[in-house]
C-alpha cells in the first residue's frame, strides 16, 4: 500500500520506459477531477492549456494566461498525492527569450506546485529548454501538432505526412533529449514515425493520436468521460458518457423543484422526543 501511494518523480518514468511499462496519461483542470483520476493511478497529470478549450469555452488554447495556468495548476495539486504534476507553459510564456521561460516556469512550479513544465516545438524553443534544465526544471517536450501554432498550421490538422516533415520532426525530437527534455508529446503523427522516435529516444514518448507504439498515451479527460460537447478528436477513445448522465440528472432535478417534490415535506416524528 505504501509503495502504491509513492509520488511519482521525474526519474521514474525513463525507468518505466527501460522496463516496457507503459505510462498513463490524463488532463485535468481543477482538485475534484485531479483527485479522481489520481486515485484511478494514473501516472501524470497534465494541467493543459486545453483549459481553454473545454473549460474556459475559446475556440483555441492561444487565450490561455500565465495566470490562468498558475490558479489551474494550484487546484489540480491540491486533489494529487501520487501522480507526477506535469503544467502547460501557454503561449508566449516561454518563447521571448529563455530567462522570460525561466521567470514563468518559476512561478508554475513555485506558485502553482507542479513538478515539471511542458513546452511545444522543437529547436527554436532548445536555448529555453536548456536552460530550464539547467536551473533544475524539469521540462517534457512536444512535437507534431502543437495547438499553440494553430494559425501557422492552418488548423488541427496530421503533422510529419512527408519524410521531409519527418526528418526535421526527428531532428527536433533529438535536440529535445540532448537538451534535457524527460519526455516527450508527440501529437497527431503517423504511427511509423512515431514508433521510430520512441525506439531512437531514451527518454520516453506520450503518444495523442501518434498509434500504439508511444512509451505512453494521453487523451484529455472531458473527451474519454463524455463531457465535452465540442467535436472529439477521431483517435479518441470515449469510455463514459457522462455529459448525457449529467444533463439527465440536470433535467430530473429541475423537474422536481418545478412539481414540488423537492425538497420534500419534512416528516414530522410523533411520540417520544429525540
Amino acid at each position: 500500500m505504501a509503495e502504491a501511494q509513492r509520488r511519482m518523480r521525474v526519474p521514474d518514468l525513463k525507468e518505466m520506459k527501460k522496463r516496457g511499462e507503459r505510462i498513463a496519461m490524463l488532463t485535468a483542470y481543477d482538485a475534484t477531477m485531479a483527485r479522481l483520476i489520481d486515485r484511478a493511478g494514473i501516472d501524470v497529470i497534465l494541467v493543459g492549456d486545453s483549459v481553454g478549450m473545454v473549460v474556459m469555452g475559446y475556440e483555441t488554447t492561444l487565450p490561455v494566461t500565465l495566470d490562468a495556468m498558475v490558479h489551474h495548476t494550484k487546484a489540480v495539486c491540491r486533489g494529487v498525492k501520487r501522480a507526477l504534476v506535469v503544467t502547460d507553459m501557454p503561449f508566449l510564456s516561454f518563447q521571448i527569450s529563455a530567462s522570460e521561460a525561466v521567470r514563468n516556469a518559476g512561478r508554475i512550479l513555485q506558485e502553482g506546485g507542479a513538478t515539471a513544465v511542458k513546452i511545444e516545438g522543437g529547436r527554436p524553443v532548445i536555448e529555453a529548454v536548456s536552460r530550464l534544465v539547467d536551473i533544475g526544471i524539469p521540462v517534457m517536450g512536444h512535437l507534431g501538432l502543437t495547438p499553440q501554432s494553430v494559425h501557422r498550421l492552418g488548423g488541427y490538422h496530421r503533422q510529419a505526412r512527408t519524410e521531409e516533415d519527418a526528418q526535421l520532426l526527428f531532428e527536433d525530437a533529438r535536440a529535445l533529449e540532448a537538451a534535457g527534455a524527460f519526455s516527450i508529446v508527440l501529437e497527431s503523427i503517423p504511427e511509423d514515425v512515431a514508433r521510430r522516435v520512441t525506439d531512437e529516444l531514451s527518454i520516453p514518448t506520450i503518444g495523442i493520436g501518434a498509434g500504439p507504439y508511444c512509451d505512453g498515451q494521453v487523451l484529455v479527460s472531458y473527451d474519454i468521460f463524455g463531457l465535452y460537447e465540442g467535436q472529439v478528436p477521431p483517435f479518441v477513445k470515449q469510455y463514459a458518457r457522462l455529459g448525457d448522465q449529467m444533463r439527465a440528472a440536470a433535467e430530473a432535478y429541475a423537474e422536481d423543484v418545478r412539481q414540488g417534490r423537492f425538497p420534500a415535506p419534512a416528516v414530522r416524528a410523533t411520540g417520544a422526543a429525540r
